[in-house]
């Protein structure tokens, strides 16, 4: 039991970290979100709390079984259940109303490539961020790069400019954010069809992630369940194995 109360403790540490790292990263496409939705920011505090109240009911089921105190461990029992119940209300939200979020994401995506300015210094990190993005899956655009016609900026140059995060030529990777210049366009035009860029939308490459990594997202949110499901069937008939309490085992400051 002992042992499973020290899981709970790495457990708690893990979780917290996961939702200080949402809010840290600057450099992947979780940075994308966490900066264009609040919902995402909000989901991170919720994980630095669950997993700090996580820590805390290790602590305190760890000191209701080594001093046999009930109550300590119907608090950790209740808490316990509160986080199962709210990871599997969360799921279900997240499983009926992915449609909603991947219409969420798309509008995200499309904004932030319509709006790309290198110059704009205050969105330096979200633009960096999609420019890390397009490099490593070697993408353009959400859906195909067409979309990064209805940028203001490429649109007055004509398209005769392109994202260089998009390129396919490794000189302009070299580069990594901004936008490049066309090799001789037709007339001063282009479309995004004479651009040496990705065919590839980033939506098929982050679908694709999700699918290759599906295996391990559930082997850990199964994990996590399953020993929070020990802990609560422990717990519980731990304290229905105590039919007396000895407050004087507590230890007093």
């Amino acid at each position: 039991l002992y042992v499973l109360f020290l899981l709970f403790q790495i457990l708690g540490a893990v979780i917290l970290g996961f939702g200080i790292w949402i809010l840290a990263d600057k450099t992947s496409f979780i940075a994308v979100l966490q900066m264009s939705s609040p919902s995402l920011k909000t989901g991170a505090y919720i994980l630095i709390g669950v997993g700090a109240l996580t820590m805390l009911m290790g602590f305190l089921g760890c000191l209701g079984a080594v001093n046999e105190i009930r109550c300590l461990l119907g608090l950790y029992f209740t808490c316990l259940m509160l986080i199962l119940l709210t990871q599997i209300a969360a799921a279900l939200v997240i499983y009926f109303q992915k449609d909603t979020l991947k219409v969420e994401l798309s509008n995200i995506v499309v904004d932030l490539i319509g709006e790309y300015d290198p110059s704009n210094e205050d969105k330096r990190n979200v633009q960096a961020a999609w420019d890390y993005v397009q490099t490593q899956i070697a993408c353009c655009g959400w859906t195909g790069a067409k979309e990064w016609e209805n940028n203001e900026i490429l649109r007055n140059k004509s398209n005769t400019e392109y994202p260089c995060s998009c390129s396919n030529r490794t000189k302009d990777l070299e580069e990594g954010r901004g936008f490049c210049v066309l090799d001789d366009p037709v007339n001063g035009t282009a479309t995004y069809a004479d651009w040496p860029v990705h065919e590839q939308g980033c939506m098929d490459g982050v679908e694709q992630w999700l699918k290759d990594n599906l295996g391990i997202i559930l082997g850990v949110c199964t994990g996590v369940a399953v020993i929070e499901l020990l802990g609560m069937i422990l717990s519980i008939s731990l304290c229905k194995n105590i039919h007396s309490e000895d407050y004087t085992k507590v230890p007093k400051s």
